[in-house]
């Protein structure tokens, strides 16, 4: 029984990291003028984060990517994000 109990910790554990990382992203996405109105859609699972939405221009993408890889507990960043 208790090596169920230790999975479901560790479960449990991931998704309080994945809701963290989503959190300091979307945080440090918004603190960027130029990216603080862009609909930036922001999901994290098991340290992967995967952005979406728009952008008026690539250097903006890119610039969100950056943002989210800086991000303590990112393993690595998908964007499906498209320039407007």
């Amino acid at each position: 029984m208790a090596p169920k109990m230790d999975r479901a910790a560790e479960k449990t554990g991931a998704v309080v990291a994945d809701s963290v990382i989503t959190t300091k992203v979307k945080a440090d996405i918004f603190k960027e003028p130029e990216l603080k109105s862009m609909a930036i859609h922001v999901e994290t699972e098991k340290g992967v984060v995967m952005l979406s939405g728009f952008v008026d221009s690539k250097a903006d993408a890119e610039k969100a990517v950056r943002l989210a890889k800086s991000v303590d507990g990112v393993t690595s960043v998908k964007s499906a994000i498209k320039v407007k």
